[in-house]
């Protein structure tokens, strides 16, 4: 994931459950009634956001959940989780020159029709096959899901409003790992002109999926 997102956001990733993770007893009030497995993995990427933050330089702090499940951030902190099969990862960086980040990850097989067809829109399906044909192999359904999925995380917390699979059409660069999602509603206030497309990076490996969208912050700040 870190490959796919600028240097000034940290990335902590875990391919497995970690042990000696552990859960501050506010960030145990939405998992009364979750499964074992579920209760893990909940662990293990609050785990790797505390770790996230220690880069920053930064405390631990706990990792609580809003209204729809978005992570809430210390102060002056963005970013980003996510946790699938044999993967768990957080992104976080300091706000500035970045408004918004949202990363997935996914197991590296083919979406469930029915899924699919809630997820793609009817010009999509027609370039899954282009996708699929240009470069087979690659699960364009799933990556398909993941990238709707970067997009939503890098735009409810701009916005704090739901954005359907329908609201979004997503287009694969297939050979540079890069994709857009053109929105079919209002863009993101990011302190400029709201964008209209959001910008994001993909690749597959290890089985994997991997997504990551950034939305920049406007003005972007002068460098030093």
């Amino acid at each position: 994931m870190r490959s796919l997102l600028p240097p000034s956001v940290a990335v902590f990733e875990a391919y497995e459950d970690t042990p000696g993770a552990f859960m501050y007893p506010a960030e145990t009030g939405s998992l009364a009634r979750a499964v074992h497995k579920r209760r893990l993995e909940y662990t293990t990427v609050r785990h790797c956001a505390r770790q996230a933050l220690a880069e920053l330089g930064l405390p631990p702090a706990p990792i609580l959940s809003g209204a729809r499940g978005e992570p809430l951030w210390p102060d002056g902190i963005l970013g980003s989780m996510t946790h699938c099969d044999g993967y768990r990862a957080a992104a976080l960086t300091r706000k500035g020159a970045i408004a918004s980040l949202g990363i997935d990850g996914e197991p590296h097989e083919p979406l469930p029709q029915v899924v699919l067809e809630a997820v793609a829109r009817p010009e999509e399906h027609q370039y899954l096959a282009e996708w699929s044909h240009e470069r087979p192999g690659i699960c364009w359904d799933r990556l398909l899901f993941s990238a709707k999925e970067s997009v939503y995380k890098a735009w409810f917390p701009l916005t704090r409003q739901w954005l359907g699979f329908e609201d979004a059409v997503v287009r694969f660069a297939p050979q540079a790992g890069t994709f857009t999602a053109a929105l079919h509603v209002p863009g993101p206030e990011t302190g400029g002109a709201p964008p209209t497309v959001l910008c994001g990076r993909w690749q597959v490996r290890d089985g994997l999926i991997l997504t990551s969208v950034v939305v920049p912050a406007w003005p972007v700040p002068d460098r030093p």
